[in-house]
């Protein structure tokens, strides 16, 4: 009788180290599972990181433009704007060494109406935008001729170029747009320097009346409200002067 217990005790201990062994087992087993998981998760988040990569790297591409590509097409742009940007009628603005994006913002104005120019208006509703990224992408790669202002106003000019007016609240056309009118290409405030005087006095004008409104905020439209016409002048002929 005495036996008995420790014949159970024994059985005891095989159900355990049993039950033991087909723990370990099935532990081990999740544990390869979870690896395999774990590596099949990995594979597949590189490889769709990967196409991620490639596809951000296609779309920066075309939206950079073709240097090549824009010269093509800027042969419809020659007659008014130069083969090289750098036009000689002084309604029409010098496009050489102006930013892309600036570019492109403005075909994309014309094209939606958000801008109107008869000429300007057909000729980019025909653009595609990975053609205004190739135009842009030439024209900004140009080199502006640069201009002479008008020694009369050239002091006034600077004057309020670089301090503005303060008695009537008139910025200062530095404070976007450079010292030397070179602009802030990523903030969106186009180049100044050496753009022909009538086109910028044109422009300014637009501006004052509200017939162009394509600025962020009114900011162009605020300011120019509060400058008089000799102000315009005088600015616009600085401008054309500066390299």
């Amino acid at each position: 009788m005495r036996g008995t217990p420790g014949c159970c005790t024994g059985l005891q201990h095989d159900d355990i180290s049993t039950t033991f062994t087909r723990k370990f087992l099935l532990q081990d087993r999740y544990a390869k599972v979870k690896n395999e998981n774990s590596a099949r998760i990995h594979r597949t988040g590189v490889a769709a990181v990967s196409l991620i990569f490639m596809l951000a790297g296609i779309s920066s591409a075309l939206a950079e433009g073709s240097i090549e590509a824009g010269k093509s097409k800027s042969v419809a742009c020659a007659a008014c704007h130069g083969q090289d940007g750098n036009s000689i009628n002084a309604e029409w603005p010098v496009l050489a060494g102006q930013h892309a994006n600036y570019i492109v913002n403005a075909l994309k104005t014309f094209k939606t109406g958000e801008r109107n120019n008869p000429l300007m208006s057909g000729q980019a509703a025909m653009l595609t935008e990975q053609d205004m990224n190739d135009l842009a992408a030439y024209f900004s790669a140009q080199t502006p001729a640069g201009g002479t202002a008008d020694a009369a106003l050239a002091v006034s000019g600077e004057r309020l170029y670089r301090g503005g007016n303060p008695k009537t609240g008139v910025s200062a056309c530095a404070a976007c747009h450079g010292p030397t009118g070179t602009g802030n290409g990523p903030a969106g405030y186009p180049r100044l320097a050496g753009q022909h005087a009538a086109y910028t006095t044109a422009q300014l004008n637009a501006f004052r009346s509200g017939q162009r409104k394509t600025d962020a905020s009114q900011m162009m439209r605020n300011i120019a409200a509060l400058m008089t016409d000799e102000e315009i002048k005088a600015v616009a002929s600085y401008i054309q002067g500066l390299r």
